[in-house]
């Protein structure tokens, strides 16, 4: 009776995990395409730099280990319900049972496991920092009271001058990135804390005053991202948000010679921040008060 009722609950068993990822497969394939690949993703964005993929395979392995480990936990779990239940109304099962092998694994496999987590993200952490000494392009990248604005300095200057983009409260303003080009970017801020994230390259670093923080991206994708600034820095910080165009190398360069023939050149970063004299509180100007961006 005894092997007959273990065959029964094993093929129930075998039955409801059936049952389970046929479930999976129809909601699945009811998604569309982009739910699709944000499920896949486990809602991370496709890589769009060279630097990205550390973080995107970081990302992606640490889901699967934490999903192996919930589901050995739980079929433990589940396991252990069954297989030592009540036999009887009159059964008690023994209150003093120990195990002390199982008692020593489950203490040191989560060191284990944390140990080898902190391992890998430490390792991607000093990788996406890492900066080349000549890199093709240096951006200044300025975060103030409540806009941003880009400098494109070194081979991109006009002589000594600098060739800058930026934007205000109202007007967003739109960083142009060459293709499988290098570009470093330098952080710099006047007031306060920020924090400048392009969710598509899957890195944001925050801009601290007094403190010049950098990494640098290789886009491999031409196309159009969102920028934002991840760090509550004040009553407009919903209005610090920028574009980011990734283009070829001519396109890239056209770009820069429009800025010029503009005016948009000076003689060192210019920061901007047209409205870091506001305080919390005042009247929103006239250029603010058209809604959020």
């Amino acid at each position: 009776m005894g092997s007959l009722h273990r065959s029964g609950t094993r093929a129930h068993a075998r039955t409801a995990l059936g049952l389970a990822i046929l479930g999976a497969v129809l909601v699945l394939s009811g998604c569309s395409s982009q739910q699709q690949k944000e499920w896949r993703n486990f809602a991370m964005p496709d890589p769009a730099t060279q630097e990205a993929q550390g973080i995107f395979d970081l990302w992606i392995w640490g889901w699967v280990a934490a999903m192996v480990t919930g589901i050995v936990v739980w079929g433990l779990i589940f396991w252990v319900v069954f297989r030592y239940r009540q036999k009887s109304p009159d059964e008690i099962p023994v209150q003093t049972r120990y195990n002390l092998p199982l008692e020593i694994f489950y203490t040191i496999a989560p060191i284990l496991m944390v140990i080898v987590f902190f391992y890998w993200t430490v390792k991607v952490q000093n990788d996406v920092l890492v900066l080349d000494e000549e890199p093709d392009h240096r951006v200044v990248a300025v975060g103030s009271q409540w806009t941003w604005t880009f400098n494109y300095t070194g081979e991109d200057a006009v002589g000594d001058r600098n060739v800058y983009t930026s934007g205000t409260g109202r007007d967003i303003p739109t960083l142009w990135l060459p293709v499988d080009e290098t570009v470093r970017f330098d952080l710099s801020s006047p007031d306060v804390i920020h924090s400048f994230w392009i969710p598509g390259f899957l890195m944001k670093l925050d801009v601290v005053p007094g403190r010049d923080n950098s990494f640098q991206v290789t886009p491999r994708t031409i196309g159009e991202f969102r920028g934002k600034c991840a760090e509550l820095c004040g009553v407009y910080h919903s209005r610090m948000l920028f574009n980011v165009n990734v283009v070829s190398k001519a396109d890239y360069e056209a770009h820069l010679r429009d800025l010029e023939r503009q005016g948009n050149v000076s003689e060192g970063p210019i920061i901007g921040g047209k409205y870091a004299d506001l305080q919390v509180g005042s009247e929103i100007p006239d250029e603010l008060s058209g809604g959020e961006q």
